[in-house]
Formats: C-alpha cells, structure tokens, sequence
C-alpha cells in the first residue's frame, strides 16, 4: 500500500512539476506564462469535473483552456522576440494529431446515429427485454453485450445505448440498477482497451504508433478476465427474480429498410480504418472518411431505388458535438503544458531508480479515475518515456480499465451518470467500487503472466 501511494504521490508531481523540454524548444515553465497556464489547467478542469454542480457542459472549460493557453505561449514568444515557427509547427503537430482523432470520432458517431435512426439498438432493446430473463441474466447479458460491442462502436456510445436498455428494463429497482449500470461502465471500458478504436485511449495510443493492430488484440485476456472477476463479484447483488413486463402492451420496433447494408459497412468502414492505417501507412481516419463516402453513396442509392429517405446529414446533426470539442480542448491543453515543459519531469518516474514502468503504468490506472483517462494517456504520450511494446500495451490497459474505478473516471461513466441521474451517482458507484479494483488488479497480474513470464505478445 505504501509503494502505491508512493507512486500516486510521484505521478502528481510528475504531470504538475517542472523539467526541461526535450530538443529545441526553450523551457519556459518558470515564467509567469508558465505558471499561468498551470492555473488555467487547474481552474478548467475544476470545472470539467464539477460539470453537473455547475451544469455547465464540460466542452466549454475545456475548449476555452485549451485554445486560450496556446494563445498566451504565442504571446510570449512574441513579447520576448522568440522563434515564432516554434510556436506554428507545434500547434500544426497538434492540429493534425486531433484531427486523427476528430474525424475517426466524428464517422463512428455518424454510423451509430444512422444505426440509432433505423431503429437497430431500439430492436436489440426489444429483443432483450420480451425474452421473460431474470435480472441476473440480463445484467450478464448487457454485460457481454457491452464487452463486445465497444471494441466497434467506442466505449461512450456502448455505455449510453446499454444505460438506455436497463432503465427501459426497470426504472426503480436500485438493485438491480446500481450493480447493472457499474457492470456496463466496466464491460464498455474493458472492452474498448483491447481494441484500437473501442476507447479513445487505445485510439491515441494507436495513432500515436505505440503498437500495431494486432498488438493491441494481445490484450482480450487482461481485459476479459478482469471484468469477469469484477462482474462475478457485482451479480450476487443483484436479485434472481424477473422484472414486470407485458409484452402484449409493447409495441416491436420495426427495423428501417437497408438496415442490414448499413451494418455492414459499419464493418467494412473499421475494416478499411485498419487496412489504411497497417497496411498503406495513411492515418487511420482516411479510412473512416471512405466509409463514410459509402455510407453517403448508399443513401442516394436507396432513396433513388427503393423511395427511402436516409439523411445522413440528419445523423451527423444528431452527433455528441460537445464530446468532440472536449476532446479537442483538452488535448490542446495538455499539447500547452508539454510546450511548456511541464511535462518533461514525467518521464523521470519511469526510470528504474524511481518507480520503474510497471508500477508507474499500474499508478496511471489510478490517476485515470481520478483526473479522467484522456488527459492522463495524453500526457504519457507527450512525454514519451523510454518503453517497449509490453509496456505500452500495459499503460494502455490501465488508462481504459483503470477509469472504472472512480463514476466520473471515464466517458462511458460520465454518460451514464447523464442516462441514470439519482440512481447511478459517486456514491452509489464507490459502494461497489471494491469489485472493480480487485478485477483491475487482476488484469494488470494477467497482463504479468502473459507478457513478462511468458513472453506472448512482444
């Protein structure tokens, strides 16, 4: 217990601390630009994680610090007559890594829009609950269902589609609700660690060229095993009795015409993403913008031959676009304070003398819960420490699973926080929070077995 304090403590010097920019770029953390951007961060992101006590959307801290920063660095560097390419190359290097990130972002949610638009996850909804399953059987199915499906669809959109299948299921049973709602959070963000597009933790890293396609794949057993364990120990809470419901009063969602073409150039989308990526070395959202051309195609094609109206301008108006600007915001923020040079000093707890990789990846599960994946994977990428792929592999599991512990830790648990509001809160999360570390425990010691005992996955 010590040795992990220990590490906490380092890791909040190491992301807050200063040191020495790497290559050309001057070190200006001890300037009074320096020490502004430091506030800026800290005053933002307050606010980004006091979204629901201030009801101010968190896109709007978080774009406001992260351009506003970068616009006091300029000032700086012109003030002080200092090389103002510097400042234009980094925020044209920055521009282009968000922009990966961005558009790969913005087709997955257009896909899942039209999907949503074609009543395709209303009928799944229907599927599950007429089926006469007991809340047990159902919190596993959710479960697996969100395992699998956030590898494609992005652990965020799992989590909200599967948040909207419990509360269809039982609107006031907290026992089942509680344990249901923290299973899905858990299933999306285990899920999504072993696949490259399934968080955007594992995007980063991705596009970030810290592992192939295939590497990331290495993960399934870390991930699976780990939520199995923390789902086995949640189900005993939850009740073996059958929810009410008639399903003479419901109505079956009738599936949209060309449903079945849509989903499959879902497939051939994600499909072209990793071929774009692996194989022709273009970044993996060129991919991603085809499948989007097919998609836009397909609807011309099906309202010219068969007179049925798929707007997929309609879907794209319907997109979380004040995810994708939290994204950019906090990227270019974090961007900020590595131009800096507050980020140099991060790497310095990766050496062996101070805590070693292992145990400083293991303490970013816990950072992640507590200040949010995204910000905390951007940051270790920026400061890049001296690793290899077992390691990388190993910080990309723990900045996923690791922001389960903790409701507001991660996207998916912040979304159903939004779906499940009174019912799946801080408080009712960290009461079984518990069943998560064990299971986070548990897929860091596979990840051991697997890559340093037995060397699968180099």
């Amino acid at each position: 217990m010590s040795k992990l304090l220990l590490l906490l403590v380092g890791f909040t010097f190491a992301f807050a601390s200063g040191g020495g920019s790497a290559g050309s770029i001057p070190d200006i953390t001890f300037t009074w630009v320096g020490f502004a951007a430091l506030v800026i961060f800290a005053i933002g992101y307050y606010f980004v994680a006091a979204e629901e006590k201030y009801h101010i959307d968190k896109a709007k801290p978080a774009l406001f610090m992260g351009t506003f920063m970068f616009i006091l660095i300029a000032g700086y560097y012109a003030m002080h007559g200092m090389d103002m390419d510097l400042v234009h190359t980094q925020a044209q290097h920055l521009i282009l890594e968000i922009a990966e990130i961005f558009f790969f972002l913005f087709v997955a949610m257009t896909y899942i829009e039209t999907m949503i638009h074609m009543n395709i996850f209303e009928k799944l909804k229907y599927n599950l609950v007429s089926k006469g399953y007991t809340y047990r059987q159902l919190f596993w199915l959710t479960g697996f269902i969100a395992f699998f499906l956030s590898p494609i669809a992005d652990n965020l959109t799992t989590a909200l589609i599967l948040s909207t299948v419990l509360i269809t299921i039982e609107r006031k049973n907290k026992a089942f609700l509680v344990p249901g709602a923290i299973n899905i959070v858990v299933a999306a963000n285990a899920g999504g660690a072993w696949s490259p597009f399934g968080d955007i933790t594992t995007l980063m890293a991705w596009t970030a060229g810290k592992g192939t396609f295939t590497d990331f794949l290495f993960l399934f057993p870390a991930s699976v095993l780990g939520y199995l364990v923390t789902a086995f120990l949640l189900s005993k809470f939850v009740p073996d009795t059958k929810p009410d419901f008639d399903i003479a009063s419901e109505k079956e969602p009738i599936v949209s015409h060309g449903a079945n073409v849509v989903i499959f150039l879902g497939g051939f989308t994600i499909f072209s993403a990793v071929m774009s990526h692996q194989v022709l070395h273009l970044p993996a959202m060129w991919g991603m913008m085809f499948g989007l051309s097919l998609l836009k195609l397909y609807s011309y094609y099906i309202k010219k031959k068969h007179s049925v109206k798929l707007d997929i301008f309609e879907s794209m108006s319907k997109i979380e676009n004040n995810t994708l600007l939290f994204f950019f915001g906090i990227l270019a923020a974090v961007g900020a304070l590595y131009f800096i040079g507050w980020l140099a000093l991060a790497a310095v707890v990766y050496d062996p003398s101070v805590l070693g990789p292992t145990w400083s990846n293991i303490g970013v599960g816990f950072l992640s819960a507590i200040v949010d994946n995204v910000p905390v994977m951007s940051a270790v990428l920026k400061a890049s420490p001296e690793m290899g792929l077992d390691q990388w592999m190993l910080v990309t599991l723990t900045a996923g699973v690791g922001g389960s512990m903790i409701s507001f830790g991660s996207a998916a648990g912040v979304g159903v926080m939004g779906k499940l509001p009174g019912i799946y809160t801080f408080g009712a999360h960290m009461k079984y929070a518990w069943t998560i570390v064990i299971g986070y425990f548990v897929s860091c010691v596979v990840w051991y077995v697997q890559y340093q005992m037995l060397g699968i996955g180099h």
